[in-house]
């Protein structure tokens, strides 16, 4: 580990000497086995760039940014040949959108679970995102108060890494 890195456990997580509560998986910490199995998967992981509703949020990042569009999707279809990356809606194959009406991804940061290659069916999706309430559990995600992720991703350097700990 890393002082660039950011550390998520049952516990909370742990950022350039702050800690900070956050919410993770309804199947807990640990080796992520499947599609929706709800489980926050351990390891070092990289961001992979940062989703923003431009029209919700202003973001300063060194991270890569990408505008949340009305059709941005995300793809949780192990039979989708697009499984586990950015899509277009509409389309007959499951997704999830990105662009809410909750609040939840006004600010997503895509890790590179299962990216490359990827492999379908072992769990797509995992990202660092708003939280619904405090230490509510997420379908396998990081999920931390607005403010909070905010201040970890304006203080985010290259090089980092989110290492997730059961």
């Amino acid at each position: 580990m890393s002082a660039e890195d950011l550390v998520i456990g049952p516990w909370g997580a742990r950022f350039r000497g702050r800690w900070f509560p956050c919410a993770v998986g309804r199947g807990g910490i640990g080796e992520k086995r499947a599609e929706g199995d709800g489980v926050t998967p351990v390891g070092r992981h990289r961001i992979e760039w940062v989703y923003v509703r431009p029209d919700r949020v202003w973001l300063y990042s060194p991270l890569q940014r990408r505008a949340i569009g009305h059709r941005d999707a995300w793809s949780d279809d192990p039979a989708d040949p697009n499984y586990n990356a950015p899509v277009q809606r509409p389309r007959r194959l499951s997704h999830e959108a990105m662009r809410r009406p909750d609040g939840l991804y006004d600010i997503v940061a895509v890790l590179d679970w299962n990216r490359a290659p990827v492999k379908p069916g072992r769990g797509s999706a995992i990202f660092l995102h708003v939280w619904r309430a405090p230490r509510r559990p997420t379908e396998g995600c990081v999920a931390f108060r607005r403010r909070d992720l905010m201040w970890i991703l304006e203080h985010w350097r290259r090089g980092g890494r989110v290492v997730i700990r059961a």
